[in-house]
This record gives C-alpha cells, sequence and structure tokens, in this order.
C-alpha cells in the first residue's frame, strides 16, 4: 500500500507542470488588473462567479490534457486534421490578435510594476523582453519548466495582500456562493472578463501542445489529471484573494475604476508596507511570467495549425518559424507599450472581453473532438463533462450578445 501510494507521487511529481503552470500563468496581468477592477468597483459581488468558474476551467482544461495524453498531438494539429486549413486559418488569425493584446498588456504589467520602484519603463520593458527571449530560445522544455514552475510559488503574495487588507470575511462569504446579475453593460462586460480572463482561449492549445511536448501518454494520465485540478483551484484561490484585498481596500472606501493594477497596489499601501510591496513584486512576477508563456502559447498553436514545426526542444533552425513568431510577438508587444500615450488600459479591459468572446467557439472544437469515438475511443467525454461545458459555451455567447444589445442602447 505504501510503496503504490510512494509510486503515484513519484509519477505525480513527474508529469506536473503543464496543467498547473497553464493555469497559474492565467493571473496574468491582464487578469489580475480585471480583478482589481471587479473588486475596486463591485466590491465582494464578484466573488459569487468563482465557483461556476473553477467548474468550468476544470472540465475545459481536463478535455485538452485528456486529448494531448490520448492522442499525441496538439489542439490546433487536431483541428486542421479534422475541419481543414481554411477553419484552421480563421480560428489561428482570430487567436492570433487576441493573444497580441494580451501580450502587450502583460509588459504593461511588467512597466507599470516596477514603475512603483522607480524603474523607468524604457529600461523594464526591453531588459523584461530580453529575459524571456533568451529564457524560451537559448532553454529547452525542462529547464524552461523549472523556471515556470519557480514563479508559481510567487502568487503566493496576493494570498499575503489579501489577509493583510483585513476585509469583511463574512460578506465575501455571502458574496461567495449568492449570485447576482444585473442588466447593465458595465457588469455584463465584467462578467465576460471574467470567464475570459480565467478561462482564456491559448489557455488550451498551450496545454495539450506541452502535455504532447513533455511526452505524458495515457497511462499517466490519471496523475496529470490532478495535475490540473489542483491547478486550476489554486488559480481561483489567487484570483479570489485580488479581488478580496481591492474589495477591502478600494470598494470599501467608495467604488471606483481604476486605471491599472498599479493603481490597485498603491491603493494597499495604508494597510501596511508590506501589503503594497508584495501585491507589486506578485503583479511584476505574473507579468514576466506570462510575457513567456502568451506568445510561447501562440508559437506553439499558429505553427501546430498550419503545420510548422515547433516545440522548445528544437533548435532556431529545426523549428525557425515557431521562434521567429515568438520573437515577433515579444518585439511588437514589447514595442507598443513603448509609444507614447497609447491608450492602455481600454486595450487590458478588450483583450479579456475578446478572451471571453472567443471561448465559446474554442470550446465547440474541443467538444468535437474530444467526443469522436474515432479519435479518442474510450476516452470521449461524459455525460457531465459535456453538460458543463456545454452550458459554458452557451452562457457566453448568450453574455456576448447581451453585452452587444445593452451597448447598442
Amino acid at each position: 500500500m505504501l510503496r503504490r501510494l510512494r509510486n503515484h507521487i513519484a509519477v505525480f511529481f513527474a508529469v506536473i507542470g503543464p496543467g498547473f503552470i497553464t493555469a497559474m500563468v492565467d493571473n496574468d496581468a491582464g487578469g489580475i488588473y480585471t480583478y482589481s477592477h471587479a473588486g475596486a468597483k463591485w466590491g465582494y459581488l464578484p466573488l459569487w462567479t468563482l465557483l461556476p468558474i473553477t467548474l468550468a476551467l476544470v472540465v475545459t482544461q481536463e478535455m485538452c490534457a485528456r486529448m494531448g495524453a490520448v492522442t499525441g498531438k496538439g489542439l490546433s494539429d487536431l483541428i486542421r486534421e479534422e475541419f481543414g486549413l481554411r477553419t484552421t486559418f480563421l480560428v489561428m488569425a482570430a487567436l492570433l490578435l487576441v493573444n497580441l493584446t494580451n501580450v502587450m498588456a502583460n509588459f504593461a504589467g511588467i512597466a507599470t510594476s516596477l514603475s512603483l520602484f522607480g524603474v523607468s519603463r524604457y529600461i523594464s520593458v526591453p531588459l523584461g523582453a530580453a529575459a524571456v527571449w533568451l529564457l524560451v530560445v537559448k532553454g529547452t522544455y525542462r529547464s524552461v519548466e523549472k523556471v515556470f514552475l519557480l514563479a508559481c510559488g510567487f502568487y503566493g503574495a496576493y494570498v499575503v495582500s489579501g489577509i493583510l487588507v483585513r476585509p469583511d470575511w463574512a460578506q465575501a462569504a455571502i458574496s461567495s456562493v449568492r449570485p447576482r446579475l444585473m442588466l447593465d453593460d458595465a457588469y455584463v462586460a465584467m462578467l465576460i472578463g471574467m470567464v475570459g480572463t480565467s478561462v482564456a482561449p491559448w489557455m488550451q492549445f498551450y496545454l495539450q501542445s506541452a502535455v504532447v511536448e513533455k511526452g505524458i501518454d495515457a497511462k499517466e494520465y490519471a496523475q496529470s489529471r490532478i495535475e490540473v485540478v489542483v491547478g486550476c483551484v489554486v488559480m481561483t484561490m489567487i484570483a479570489f484573494f485580488i479581488i478580496l484585498a481591492c474589495a477591502g481596500a478600494i470598494y470599501s472606501k467608495g467604488p471606483r475604476d481604476i486605471s491599472s493594477a498599479a493603481e490597485a497596489a498603491q491603493a494597499l499601501e495604508p494597510f501596511g508596507r508590506y501589503a503594497y510591496l508584495l501585491f507589486s513584486a506578485g503583479l511584476f512576477n505574473a507579468s514576466l511570467f506570462a510575457a513567456s508563456i502568451l506568445p510561447l502559447s501562440t508559437a506553439y498553436t499558429v505553427c501546430e495549425g498550419l503545420g510548422f514545426e515547433s516545440g522548445v526542444n528544437k533548435s532556431f533552425q529545426e523549428a525557425p518559424v515557431f521562434y521567429w513568431l515568438y520573437t515577433l510577438l515579444i518585439a511588437i508587444g514589447a514595442g507598443v507599450i513603448l509609444l507614447p500615450n497609447f491608450p492602455l488600459v481600454p486595450l487590458i479591459l478588450l483583450s479579456q472581453v475578446l478572451n471571453g468572446m472567443l471561448l465559446p467557439v474554442i470550446l465547440i472544437f474541443i467538444l468535437l473532438l474530444v467526443n469522436r469515438k474515432d479519435l479518442m475511443g474510450k476516452w470521449t467525454n461524459s455525460g457531465p463533462f459535456n453538460a458543463v461545458a456545454w452550458t459554458t459555451a452557451a452562457v457566453m455567447i448568450s453574455l456576448s450578445l447581451s453585452l452587444a444589445a445593452l451597448s447598442a442602447r
């Protein structure tokens, strides 16, 4: 019995990486700003969304991890093979546009977080871009994964910040289990952004590609599934404390919009120097972390979908399109942030809403693939999984249509 437990633990730590990293990097600069904005403007009210979001995230991530382990192919690979190159090209173009806005948001996070420590964006952004480029281009999958896993540990800063603010725990507990909907375009946009930043389309492509590149197969899938679930739960916990911190520090003094996640960090300063410093350091870590993952995810997705060689374990000469696309995304994402008077905050919010609008499209493709007997064999979806995933897609389509109708009034 003890030996079997040790074997299970050993296998779990052997496969840990793709699921945990993907879920944690979901709390990127755009995500942190979205959660901070939700807490500052709506207080504890948005906390109720985290339970259904966690369920949707677990189901979506598990489906992609399972497809990667069973088929040995990435999601965009499967979309191309099963739906054709034209459909794949349209999906890749939409994902590329949305992901580019997310990359910009994360370089903005690097700039704003280090500006709190007196570092100019003209220094922080180029250095950050060079660091993430060298990490992937000069590293291997194993070395890159170790750095990413180390970065995951720094998200604990948000838990400490949330506690130091001394929020209204009773109100937070009630809001966490009491759903509330309002026909208000700002509120609906917040809901879409919350789902879009938590169950982002890029995550599904990156996770499946990472599972394949790590070599996880159906035999190791059980441990990989646990890793996916743990990562999703921890991600939601971090989001909970970010909303909690901003509800306690900002909303309690009067609800308002905030211009950046850095403004949320500054609002924590009256509650103690450590609360402010930890929130700021967490923002920098999350931004730098995601500035590596998002271009990497996009390069994986596009190259797999269009049939080019891809992978961190390959050299620049073996996968030139993969590395050049990664380089180009970093250069554009960092370069835009250095432009004067760029409308950054609207772009960050727009990127998360676009994530939410694109999500049901990607979910439908995932569901059509994962339920194919000829592709998945005995590993097709169960009834409950299909119910949660189809409901998520339907809700996101309804919210997107509602936002369009409310905005047109």
